[in-house]
């Protein structure tokens, strides 16, 4: 395969999706990882000048490890690996959720730093090979709605910072270790469409922050612009605001 090969976790719907049409028009090879989305990941795959499908459950680590072995026996040029699956559950700063905890705390931030050692261990990359991990502008701009997902964001930015310290990404060919940290930009949760007119606008810009942005900002982080275990936010200067609570709340108020 001579084109450069990137996996996308989660990359069957939402951010992640944007991201895999993104690439896969900029002529890489899109490996789409899914849970449960089988069918939308192989519709998106079709669409891909090349592309294919793999399937793990994130909350089985050694599951997602072996995942990334398989692929870096065969993968030629495998260049960039992008960490965008997230679990997004409410739980809040008074209670604690132990269910949510767990969950949030291996697939948002124990899978993706396991799944980055893998790769700059075993993933055989013509020059520097990249990892982006998706964390939130909430690290920036906090408020205790989603407290356990947004604990496990913070750990995995953390561990972004950690492992472009840690030699690999240091000084090893060009490696490089970023976050991507995106504010609102898609429905969710239970929120109505036009809740998140109004959400998507609670930023300094006013502005609804289109999620091709974010891919945008992927592709120019492949290129390695930025120091290694730098974040780079796409959110239209939310992270700069001050929110009480989760603009999916501050809408509905």
């Amino acid at each position: 395969m001579e084109k450069p090969a990137v996996l996308i976790t989660g990359g069957a719907k939402r951010i992640g999706s944007r991201i895999a049409r993104k690439l896969g028009a900029a002529g890489w090879h899109v490996v789409i990882h899914y849970g449960r989305s089988r069918a939308d990941a192989e519709a998106l795959a079709a669409q891909l000048p090349s592309a294919e499908c793999v399937s793990c459950d994130l909350a089985d680590s050694a599951a997602a490890v072996a995942m990334v072995r398989a692929l870096a026996v065969r993968l030629g040029d495998w260049r960039m690996l992008v960490n965008s699956a997230a679990v997004f559950r409410f739980d809040d700063g008074t209670a604690i959720d132990d269910g949510v905890h767990d969950e949030a705390m291996v697939v948002n931030a124990r899978t993706p730093a396991m799944l980055t050692q893998a790769f700059l261990a075993h993933a055989r990359a013509a020059g520097g090979r990249r990892v982006i991990s998706l964390t939130d502008m909430k690290l920036a701009n906090p408020n205790p709605d989603f407290f356990s997902y947004s604990m496990a964001k913070a750990a995995l930015a953390m561990a972004v910072r950690m492992q472009a310290m840690a030699g690999g990404a240091a000084g090893n060919g060009g490696d490089r270790i970023y976050a991507l940290a995106p504010g609102a930009m898609l429905p969710s949760h239970d929120q109505r469409p036009e809740e998140h007119e109004t959400s998507g606008r609670m930023n300094l810009l006013s502005r609804l922050t289109d999620p091709d942005e974010l891919a945008d900002a992927a592709l120019w982080l492949s290129e390695g612009w930025l120091a290694s275990g730098e974040t780079l936010f796409v959110d239209s200067g939310q992270h700069l605001l001050a929110q009480p609570r989760d603009v999916l709340y501050l809408a509905r108020a």
